[in-house]
């Protein structure tokens, strides 16, 4: 379809501009309606296939494109690498319903270069009446295209620390305590946007400790989305890593992954550990959330749980940052220049009770210091 015609606020550098990219008629029309009803986001393009937006990226110039997944003639995972080519700094965000294959083309398409994903409605008519996809579509394209327009994706600088913190990545202002002196006895991950990536370079570093602690994780994903992603770090895991069941045990040298749509509890029982899945309602419109899932973490494992915050949008973990931190435990917050976002890893940071502000890729080895018997 014709771009719309350049304006005066056209022209402005401040407003994000957005390209989207669907074959369902009534899918453009409310997305492209909803998003120039936001002041801070322009849209430039409007295609139903990926052949159409690969021809129009250059000139469209999108920091941000919504590309559903599947579309005739070049569907959106064919699409992502041309327009990546043509646009290298550009933010894909997958559009999908909930299917398994669906499933397994956002995630993959996230390992060629995509940003994000969002579950579509599975209808037309549900497009059209959901206020949580209208909320998340909007909440997505503005979070991930200010990090497109902002000066700060350089490495922030770092600041003054007592040797244990030399490397600690923080801005100004942010406080950091001492790791307590406890052996990790269990290591809880909470991740959002980007944080299937994060997440695989993380957990092949912490291979070589998996034996010895169960690593338990909460990613903000939808249901059949977490499904395909257990199973991908499984297969980088030794087999180790599935969704988690209600009931089971908690033990060294597994990896339980939160399921779409249930909170993940821990529960303990005099020596032992289980899973508790909760179909309460969602916290900071998540669900699976990580505050309740650090919240019961920290209860069960006191000065033993090792806490990390990864990429992601919103504030989710802060609160149960401080809980871990309350118990005794230790907590760790990615660092800004390699998150995608720097949503909740930044929220856990504001709260001062992180120990390191840390490189995605340094994170597995401060851990595995603490099991060497070196002082983190």
């Amino acid at each position: 379809m014709p771009l719309p015609q350049p304006t005066a606020a056209c022209q402005d550098d401040t407003r994000i501009r957005v390209m989207i990219v669907d074959d369902a008629v009534v899918v453009r029309g409310l997305m492209s309606r909803w998003l120039s009803a936001e002041p801070d986001i322009e849209v430039v393009g409007i295609f139903r296939n990926g052949r159409e937006a690969v021809d129009n990226v250059i000139r469209s110039r999108p920091h941000v494109v919504v590309l559903d997944v599947e579309m005739p003639e070049l569907d959106g995972l064919s699409a992502l690498p041309l327009l990546l080519a043509r646009r290298p700094d550009l933010i894909v965000i997958m559009a999908s319903t909930l299917t398994r294959r669906n499933a397994e083309v956002s995630l993959k398409a996230l390992s060629l270069g995509a940003t994000d994903y969002i579950a579509k409605p599975e209808t037309n008519r549900e497009v059209t009446v959901s206020t949580d996809f209208r909320r998340e579509i909007i909440e997505r394209i503005r979070q991930l295209g200010r990090s497109r327009l902002s000066p700060l994706r350089a490495r922030p600088a770092r600041i003054a620390r007592p040797a244990e913190f030399a490397d600690a990545h923080a801005r100004p202002g942010i406080k950091l305590r001492p790791f307590p002196p406890f052996m990790p006895r269990a290591i809880a991950i909470g991740s959002s946007t980007g944080g299937p990536q994060a997440l695989q370079i993380l957990l092949r570093g912490l291979l070589p400790i998996a034996n010895r602690v169960p690593i338990l994780i909460t990613q903000h994903m939808p249901p059949m989305f977490t499904t395909i992603l257990a199973e991908h770090m499984s297969r980088i895991c030794d087999g180790r890593a599935h969704e988690a069941a209600h009931g089971e045990p908690v033990k060294p040298g597994h990896i339980y992954i939160a399921p779409g749509a249930k909170h993940m509890l821990i529960e303990r029982h005099g020596p032992e550990m289980s899973i508790v899945l909760n179909d309460g309602p969602p916290v900071h419109f998540c669900k699976p959330a990580v505050d309740p899932f650090f919240d019961s973490a920290a209860a069960a494992f006191g000065t033993g749980l090792m806490g990390i915050v990864l990429t992601g949008m919103g504030v989710d973990g802060a609160a149960g940052v401080q809980k871990i931190a309350s118990a005794g435990g230790a907590v760790i917050a990615q660092d800004e220049a390699s998150s995608v976002v720097w949503g909740m890893p930044g929220a856990a940071a504001q709260t001062g009770q992180c120990s390191a502000i840390l490189s995605i890729d340094d994170i597995a080895p401060r851990i595995l210091k603490f099991f060497h018997g070196e002082r983190p």
